[in-house]
């Protein structure tokens, strides 16, 4: 592999996430070689992609050149590869275009979609964890909305309309929201010979409220906000099965679905190489102390999603969402620098931020330590919040002109079938 020896400390960092981009960004300045590796050549923020799958917002919105992002970094290196394996014995990784040896390694690898073991549903449903996902439910659900203006069959119809998400968590309440906005502001305008009250949009959770990492306060009130939007909310309700026509749940109930989207959880995504005592199987993520460094290790450490870093306040880690990790990279990242000087190290503490949701137009709940409130006032905050954290300054202008005209017109420019999606 092409990267220069040049005699500083070589640090590997794999995966240009929140964690990944944070850390590296504390070391802009400082006397080391950083090679980061990721399979995209963007970044992308994940908080926003249900809206390039519901036609808000194109995918050029919430994603941003890696390159670009650290073109000021002193001896920065990036490779657009899949790492495959981690020899620690010999301090090298394997990846796609060859092998690299490193003096420390950051594993930042975040999560991938957990389908709990069900074969039918993986091959089946449609996840979203990437841009490329994104586009293909975007892709799927306007081809599915333009066949059924088409379609003599009366159940073909209601199979093609009947959208069906599974996970009632922030991205599940989010995207439904969003699908039902669709169908109120863009149906009856668009497809004039399409009934508004023939498309469904449900919302399946196995738990007995929505947002269940939320409070319940702010969990009824999102209820209250999805229903009136007229999603149907089924609680308490499994999923057993889905053969890409129907979908069937433990308790008898099915949905005849041509678009069926898989939001009911996630699950850490090693690499081959560190096992044992290092990873937490049930999670798929690396134990880690309070330095983020793997235990049974002493130059590999792993940031946000990946890291399983046990606590009083957290027993089973910290929440697998955007801010532990920005906050645990930026603390890995001082941390470094210190460690280079010889000065102590400061163990990572989490400052708890809130937690908030989007339901839709003015529409939105926040969690904030003991503050917990929904409505127009914690939508313009979500706004606000977001547009802070999107990566690059033309990302948030054209992020927020697209809002506001949406907010204005009450409609979704990105319309566009850009790649029609194919199954398989």
């Amino acid at each position: 592999m092409n990267i220069p020896e040049t005699g500083r400390p070589r640090i590997v960092v794999v995966g240009g996430g929140f964690a990944g981009i944070s850390f590296i960004k504390k070391l802009r300045k400082s006397k080391v070689q950083i090679v980061l590796f990721d399979r995209h050549n963007y970044h992308t923020f994940q908080p926003l992609l249900y809206q390039v799958s519901t036609a808000g917002l194109e995918p050029d919105s919430i994603a941003y050149p890696l390159r670009k992002v650290f073109r000021d970094t002193i001896d920065f290196h990036f490779r657009m590869a899949e790492v495959e394996n981690i020899n620690t014995q010999n301090n090298t990784i394997s990846t796609s275009i060859g092998n690299l040896h490193f003096d420390y390694l950051v594993i930042a690898t975040g999560t991938r979609t957990n389908y709990f073991g069900n074969e039918n549903i993986a091959e089946n449903s449609m996840p979203m964890k990437t841009v490329p996902q994104a586009l293909n439910i975007r892709s799927l659900m306007l081809q599915n909305i333009e066949k059924a203006d088409i379609t003599i069959d009366e159940r073909e119809r209601k199979r093609l309309l009947n959208f069906v998400i599974a996970g009632a968590g922030p991205t599940g309440v989010e995207l439904a929201g969003a699908l039902a906005e669709f169908r109120k502001g863009i149906l009856e305008h668009d497809y004039p010979e399409l009934d508004e009250d023939e498309m469904f949009v449900h919302l399946i959770e196995g738990q007995n409220r929505v947002l269940p990492p939320m409070s319940e306060k702010v969990s009824k009130k999102a209820h209250k906000f999805l229903e009136k939007l007229g999603v149907q909310v089924h609680l308490e309700t499994f999923i057993s099965d889905y053969d890409g026509k129907t979908v069937t749940t433990k308790d008898g109930k099915n949905f005849e679905t041509a678009t069926f989207i898989w939001a009911a959880g996630v699950t850490g995504a090693p690499i081959k190489g560190i096992n044992g005592e290092a990873l937490v199987e049930r999670a798929n993520r690396y134990r880690v102390d309070e330095f983020n460094k793997i235990i049974g290790f002493k130059n590999i450490y792993a940031l946000g999603d990946i890291a399983l870093m046990e606590s009083k306040d957290y027993p089973k880690g910290h929440p697998q969402v955007a801010q532990p990790a920005i906050q645990q990279g930026r603390t890995l990242g001082d941390n470094f620098k210190k460690m280079f000087k010889g000065a102590p190290l400061e163990p990572f503490e989490y400052l708890d931020k809130g937690t908030m949701a989007t339901v839709g137009r003015n529409k939105a709940v926040v969690d904030i330590g003991k503050l917990h409130f929904g409505g127009a006032i914690a939508w313009f905050l979500w706004m606000f919040v977001h547009l802070w954290f999107l990566v690059g300054f033309r990302n948030r202008v054209v992020t927020f002109f697209n809002w506001t005209y949406s907010y204005i017109n009450y409609d979704r420019a990105a319309r566009l079938i850009i790649r029609p999606f194919k199954k398989g």
